[in-house]
């Protein structure tokens, strides 16, 4: 069964803030953390949601997790290609860290929005679905 453009644009566009949100709650730990840089989610493209319309595989990059044996002998969580270092940061402490508090709850706010809101589309695209079939429950 193929997925509709609009329901995969939407599971696309909610991978996206989840991996947003998890990567906003990192900074916010290492908020104290010495030399520790702010990071944010490359959005997705548009573009790529509808070239991805056609069903054809793709290929992704794999996960490495930092085991604390990795990180006992130096070694850093690797940044992923949709992860950057954040270059909206508004302060750098004297200890390199650039991650403002203020800042990260904004853009969590932010989040929590987007999220209602392809939430809510989730919700009236089911809804039509199921009026198109004939299931009004």
């Amino acid at each position: 069964m193929k997925t509709s453009p609009l329901l995969e644009g939407i599971h696309v566009s909610m991978k996206h803030l989840s991996e947003r949100q998890r990567v906003i709650a990192q900074n916010i730990a290492n908020s104290e953390t010495p030399g520790f840089k702010a990071r944010e989610v490359i959005e997705p493209k548009f573009a790529d949601l509808l070239s991805q319309g056609g069903g054809k595989p793709s290929v992704s990059r794999p996960r490495i997790t930092l085991t604390s044996g990795m990180a006992a002998l130096g070694a850093r969580q690797p940044m992923t290609a949709s992860i950057v270092l954040d270059s909206a940061t508004s302060e750098t402490k004297p200890d390199g860290n650039n991650v403002a508090l203020e800042d990260q709850l904004l853009k969590m706010g932010q989040i929590q929005a987007d999220f209602a809101t392809v939430t809510s589309l989730y919700r009236k695209q089911l809804g039509l679905l199921k009026s198109a079939i004939g299931r009004n429950g």
